[in-house]
């Protein structure tokens, strides 16, 4: 973030994927969501982007860069921002994302490192994404499944972000990579707090709690769990299973917002008004120097 004055900073972020689809156009539409969501998250709207492609044009049609690139479009003009260039270059791996540049108030810039106790923590996408995609690779998912996978990591946190910053946000941030768990306590160390998390009231995508108990957990996962362990807590009646998916890396992921819990409702109810799902998985619960998590 870049203060320019005192009614606007930028918010400047990059962000690519490998293919995670088999369609080009809907692997374009969620590189572009992916790349976009953290200007949502910072309480930010999207102005200009850049495309950023790795492209092996020896191997693969030149239709494929078109269909993806056409697929970032789309999403793009959804977000309401502009593409005014990108760069390319050859490469053995196909890769694709955007550099993005946003705006915001100074004042109203949202981190992951403000969360206060007796907030209430609102998620806006289920997740089980990465396992989804290991159970996808390995032929077990259908096409609703796929379907479904594929609207929610294409879905932009634009609708969630709008709703959120009518309300007075403490703490935000997106998941990703870290999963739901290693995301809640990346906030937890930021804001020196504990967060519990009730795993209980986690939305999954369909049928992923069946791949994930028939062992279709990427290595992400496990190397989520080993690199976060230390400064978690699961309490042992949580099911193994459902262990795996707060740790399962997820793709283009919700938001995670941390907001006082008397207006946590009314925060949940207008984006449900406003088309978009969103549930209270957890609260800020006390002080902690170092940061803890709390899995229940």
């Amino acid at each position: 973030m870049y203060k320019l004055n005192s009614q606007t900073a930028l918010i400047q972020t990059l962000d690519f994927l490998t293919p995670i689809t088999d369609s080009p156009y809907e692997f374009g539409q969620i590189a572009a969501a992916n790349s976009l969501s953290d200007v949502y998250a910072m309480g930010g709207s999207p102005i200009t982007v850049m495309n950023i492609v790795c492209f092996p044009s020896c191997d693969l049609a030149e239709d494929i860069l078109a269909k993806t690139l056409k697929g970032g479009m789309d999403k793009i003009n959804e977000s309401g921002a502009v593409l005014v260039g990108g760069h390319s270059v050859e490469d053995d791996e196909f890769k694709y994302g955007l550099s993005v540049t946003g705006i915001v108030h100074p004042d109203k810039v949202l981190t992951n490192a403000a969360a206060a106790t007796g907030d209430a923590v609102i998620l806006t996408k289920p997740v089980g994404t990465g396992i989804m995609s290991t159970a996808i690779k390995a032929k077990l998912a259908t096409k609703e499944n796929i379907n479904e996978s594929v609207s929610v990591m294409s879905l932009l946190n634009k609708a969630s972000a709008m709703v959120m910053t009518q309300f007075k946000v403490n703490a935000c941030t997106d998941v990703t990579g870290f999963g739901l768990a290693g995301h809640l306590l990346e906030m937890a160390k930021g804001s020196k707090k504990e967060i519990t998390l009730h795993t209980s009231k986690v939305p999954f995508l369909n049928s992923v709690l069946d791949f994930a108990n028939m062992g279709m957990v990427p290595a992400g996962a496990h190397k989520n769990r080993k690199f976060f362990e230390a400064s978690t807590h699961i309490d042992p009646a949580v099911d193994r299973a459902v262990v795996d998916l707060m740790f399962d890396p997820q793709t283009s992921g919700g938001l995670l917002i941390s907001l006082n819990k008397d207006i946590a409702g009314a925060c949940v109810e207008k984006m449900k008004i406003n088309g978009q799902n969103a549930w209270i998985v957890g609260e800020i619960t006390r002080d902690s120097n170092a940061g803890f998590l709390r899995m229940i």
